[in-house]
């Protein structure tokens, strides 16, 4: 039921990669069905001719143009038979012939990609090998835990929780104009900025890192916030958030926890400390600290969303 309710956590606030909004966290958590594998592809900051060919070649798959898909794949492999992305897309396009082995031989040959760990998990789960789909999904977490394919294999082995990891979303608004810029651009620019020092800075580059799934960057990004001002709320919630994982939510929650109690009317701590609390499905905790929130902070951006929140697992009958 959590999974439902994070629809209403201001997803529609700001366009830009670094507002308050943004980011795909309500999406499923179960693999497609056992008919065929998931490909999850995740080009998120490329827009070049190859990622778009990917993208649209992964839309084939998604649509059931099996068909489509495998020469879409096999163009783009003509053209970059180095292209670890397509050669994954061919992979998976294959089912259910070719997918196990070639996947397998992936494997073999990139023993450090997430991508193909995650992949080889998914069409080993449509064949029904459950036991070795789920070693697969924890050898991608193991081997690169800094991306957006490692975050897909951690939700698949922990079902039981909402998918993804839970945001920081922090007090302030952006210092520089990213306008129009390309999530790339963006990302870059905060990088520069985030390399000169400053708290906000800092900040806003892990924010920014989590939206495009780079987690563990992000948690670093957020520490160095707190090394330079130890004292700050935002940082210090800001590096329980970041330190958040569904195999050890202990380390965000040893955190938080404590905060709330030091600062029993803060708004930002109690918010995303509910948020937290609904991503391993706690909402008799969520409701106590979401409320909280919404009591202490009436006009402002935490009490709103922790209300819109609220509102939406009333609506739910959670």
């Amino acid at each position: 039921m959590a999974v439902v309710a994070l629809a209403a956590a201001g997803i529609a606030v700001g366009a830009t990669l670094v507002g308050r909004g943004g980011g795909d966290q309500t999406s499923a958590t179960e693999p497609k069905q056992r008919g065929a594998p998931g490909l999850e592809l995740s080009v998120l900051l490329r827009n070049d001719a190859e990622a778009r060919g990917l993208r649209q070649a992964e839309r084939a798959y998604d649509s059931g143009n099996r068909a489509a898909a495998r020469a879409q794949f096999a163009a783009l492999l003509d053209k970059d038979p180095k292209s670890l992305e397509a050669a994954v897309g061919a992979a998976v396009a294959g089912w259910p012939d070719t997918t196990l082995p070639r996947l397998r031989q992936l494997v073999a040959e990139h023993p450090g990609s997430a991508l193909v760990h995650l992949h080889l998990g998914l069409a080993l789960y449509a064949a029904g090998d459950d036991r070795e789909a789920a070693a697969q999904w924890r050898q991608a977490l193991q081997v690169e835990p800094d991306t957006p394919s490692a975050l897909r294999a951690e939700d698949l082995l922990h079902p039981d929780m909402a998918p993804g990891r839970p945001y920081f979303y922090p007090s302030f608004a952006p210092t520089l104009d990213l306008g129009k810029q390309s999530a790339a651009a963006q990302l870059e620019a905060l990088r520069r900025q985030a390399a000169k020092g400053g708290l906000k800075a800092n900040i806003l580059y892990g924010v920014a890192l989590q939206r495009v799934r780079q987690s563990v960057s992000a948690s670093n990004a957020f520490g160095r916030a707190l090394e330079l001002d130890p004292e700050s709320l935002d940082a210090k919630v800001a590096d329980a958030v970041g330190r958040f994982e569904k195999a050890a939510p202990a380390e965000a929650f040893s955190r938080l926890g404590p905060l709330a109690d030091a600062h029993p009317r803060s708004a930002l701590i109690g918010f995303h400390l509910g948020l937290l609390l609904l991503w391993i499905r706690d909402v008799d905790g969520a409701r106590k600290q979401l409320q909280r929130a919404a009591e202490t902070d009436r006009g402002g951006f935490y009490g709103k969303e922790a209300r819109a929140l609220l509102s939406r697992l009333e609506a739910i009958g959670t």
